[in-house]
């Protein structure tokens, strides 16, 4: 406790300064007190209102009249200004896209992935052909076909009264509500699996495209801002 105490007085007295070959030393530790105050970004849910918002709200001049616009991922966009005295940025307005959930690599039951397939996706012909084929298939006919224990087969209705076995349709090109939707949806490659479950028929969506539509959602995203901004001077799109 003795030394505690004698530690803090002697960290009372006055800072002691020394110039040793044009180097500045001190005796103690220092820290810079200052106060810039930075306002709370501006939260948007879509491209369009963040265009608006950059065009008519002149508060991006604030820093020499530069800003960057920053697209940080499928589904946020920010802007800041330049740096400031204090190697800081201010952050402008925050855009984050409001999309519907969907879990993939999650098998539900039949309706409920009909119903996220036309709810949850753009139109496609994929799309057509996964409704089609889930929507005819025949409880407790999914089977393994083949020998890569891949493929599979199932019962599906072809008429009112008849039935035929069918290859589940794989891999399919799907394009799901995935970012801003100012922007094309990207598409990529999805493995359809199906089982027979406590409750009927069962059906996921396994993503197989490592994740490349991220990089073409960005692009798109940074595309679309570029074109949208082009007139707004001493303005840089990054993503």
């Amino acid at each position: 406790m003795i030394k505690e105490a004698l530690q803090y007085i002697v960290g009372l007295g006055e800072a002691n300064l020394l110039d040793v070959e044009g180097c500045t030393y001190s005796d103690k530790p220092l820290e810079k007190v200052s106060y810039i105050p930075y306002p709370e970004p501006i939260k948007l849910k879509t491209l369009s209102s963040f265009v608006e918002y950059i065009k008519n709200f002149r508060e991006c001049e604030m820093a020499d009249g530069k800003a960057i616009v920053h697209v940080e991922s499928p589904t946020k966009v920010r802007i800041y200004s330049a740096l400031d005295k204090e190697c800081n940025r201010d952050k402008y307005a925050i855009a984050e896209a409001e999309l519907p959930y969907m879990e993939f690599g999650t098998f539900d039951n039949h309706e409920s992935f009909c119903i996220a397939l036309q709810s949850k996706f753009v139109d496609n012909e994929d799309r057509k052909l996964l409704l089609k084929f889930a929507g005819t298939v025949q409880d407790g006919t999914v089977t393994e076909y083949g020998d890569d224990g891949v493929s599979q087969k199932a019962t599906v209705k072809t008429g009112l009264s008849s039935k035929s076995d069918a290859i589940v349709p794989n891999p399919v090109i799907l394009k799901p509500f995935r970012t801003f939707l100012e922007v094309d949806q990207p598409e990529s490659a999805f493995i359809f699996r199906m089982k027979n479950g406590n409750y009927g028929v069962q059906c996921a969506l396994f993503e197989a495209d490592g994740g490349a539509w991220k990089i073409e959602a960005l692009k798109n995203i940074k595309e679309y801002l570029q074109e949208e901004l082009k007139e707004v001077e001493d303005l840089v799109v990054i993503s």
